[in-house]
Formats: structure tokens, sequence, C-alpha cells
């Protein structure tokens, strides 16, 4: 075992020397988060005091702070900060799709996906929650040797990702009950192959959250005049005369798949955002963060 650990430790430090742009980034945009939330306080079941609430019907009796309210007209319940450290699995979509820029000055969709993903993994860690890249088997950790392996997941996963679009949905893995996950991709895939692949997840009671990851002009098709289209995952060319007469028609089927991916989290109850790689990466993780740090309903 000591063996072992001391592999997996030399394999961080490995990976920490051939990463440091993405690791300092990922920390950058997390330390900016950090100062915008005051923790993740929520009730439950802790020992930490938090706050004291008036009583409403249905409150458990053996949470009234009798001492508390006899100073008042009203009666107080004490409530306590939650303590248990969660695990959160976390996936960043590296198919071909996602290497896609419309501009020199903007980051491709991996490359963002990968940063929030390990600028998220490093605000939960100094929180004390704990994190693994999904498809890897890894048992949650946390501290910085956790964002090491996730970082190296990452790097593996990309030399090794194929050239079709299968890469392109989050592999099944047999997560524990009020597990949570976060899936960071384009999500460019067939709705029902969508569906199929949350659905796994939810059914067996795993919270999750999607984060369509989107350069700007997939948005809008900004682009004007004749044009040649390539697809990056085998679908092969597309040759327009004039992309301004398409250009309606394809925002239409983009918003259909943005509504459909909307039915699903609403489906499976989970959190579903959009971010553009125009965008500032601290917006999203800003929201991510405190969708995360919402308590769950059961």
């Amino acid at each position: 075992m000591a063996t072992q650990l001391a592999d997996t430790h030399a394999r961080a430090d490995i990976l920490s020397a051939n990463l440091p742009p993405l690791m300092v980034a990922a920390d950058r945009v997390a330390a900016t988060v950090s100062q915008g939330v005051h923790g993740r306080r929520r009730v439950g079941q802790g020992e930490t005091f938090w706050q004291y609430r008036r009583y409403e019907w249905g409150d458990p009796i053996g949470q009234i702070d009798w001492r508390r309210s006899a100073r008042s007209d009203s009666v107080f319940l004490r409530e306590n900060e939650w303590e248990a450290a969660q695990s959160v699995w976390i996936w960043s979509d590296a198919s071909p799709s996602m290497n896609y820029t419309s501009a020199r000055n903007l980051p491709d969709k991996s490359e963002r996906a990968d940063l929030l993903a390990l600028a998220l993994a490093s605000l939960l860690v100094r929180g004390g929650e704990h994190v693994a890249a999904l498809g890897h088997n890894m048992t949650p950790s946390t501290g910085r040797n956790a964002l090491y392996l996730l970082a190296q997941a990452m790097e593996e996963r990309s030399l090794t990702a194929g050239d079709t679009a299968a890469g392109s949905l989050p592999p099944f893995e047999p997560l524990p009950r009020y597990g949570r996950a976060v899936f960071f991709g384009d999500f460019l895939e067939p709705l029902e192959d969508l569906y199929k692949a949350i659905g796994g997840f939810a059914d067996r009671g795993v919270d999750g959250h999607l984060i369509q990851i989107l350069d700007p002009a997939e948005n809008n098709l900004p682009f004007a005049g004749r044009a040649r289209f390539e697809g990056m995952e085998e679908e092969g060319s597309a040759l327009i005369g004039r992309v301004e007469g398409v250009r309606e028609e394809y925002r239409q089927t983009m918003e259909e798949l943005q509504l459909g991916l909307k039915d699903i989290a609403r489906a499976t109850g989970w959190d579903y955002l959009i971010h553009t790689t125009d965008q500032p990466a601290e917006g999203a993780l800003l929201r991510l963060y405190t969708s995360l740090a919402q308590p769950r309903a059961r």
C-alpha cells in the first residue's frame, strides 16, 4: 500500500510539472470565485451552530431552543451547519468537436471545459469536499493531490479520445446513491442518447449538473456568404452557397436542442447551465458552485 501511494504521488508530481499553465489558471479562477462566496454553509446534521430560525408548523420539536425562545414571544429552532463532506465526480468531454474555436482570441471548448473542471475541483477541495474523475474508477479524495489525479485523468482521456462522437457522452459508472456528478461538454448529440446517458445516473439517485460549453458562433452562426463546413467527428463536409439563408433554421435547431436539454434536466432533477467561451470562466464557475451548494430535494 505504501509503495502504491508513493507511486501515485510520484505520478502526480510529474503531472504537476507538465501542466503548470492549466493548474495555475484553474487556481486563479477558483481563488477569484472563492472571494465571492462565503463557504458552502447550509443547514444539516453537524455540530457547529449556524443560526436561529422561527419555528414553523411541522418542524421537529426536538430542535426547539427553549432558552432562546424564552427571551422572545416567538419559538425558535437552533440550526447547525451541514458538515458531512460530499463526493463529486467530474467529467470533461474530450471528443473532437470540443477542439473547435471560431476566433484566434478565443479558447477552444475543450480548453475551457478543462479549466472549469479543474477550477471547480480546486474550489471544492478548499471546502473539504472530495472529488474524482468519472470513468476511471477513482476513489474520491481531497487536497492538492486530488487535483493532480483529476488533471492526470483528463490528460490520459485527451490522449486516448476516439475519432468518433462516442466519446461525447459521459461513460457510465455505478456511483453511490446521493453522489453528485458534474459534466462539461458541448452535448451536440441526439437528445435520446443524452437522456439515456444521464438517466442512467439519475436512476441511481445521483444528483447532477450539465454545463454546456459552446463557442459563440455555434449559437448564432454569424458567418456570411459562401462557406464550407467540415465535420469534426466524421460527419463529412457541407458547402453552403449563402450562409445567411440557413441562419434562422440553424438557430431554431440549436434552440430546440437546448430546450431538449432543459427538459432532460427537469425530468432527471438535474441542473443545466450554458456557457460560451467568449464569457469569463469565473461567471460560469460561480453559478455552478452556487448551484452545488443548494440542498437537493430527495
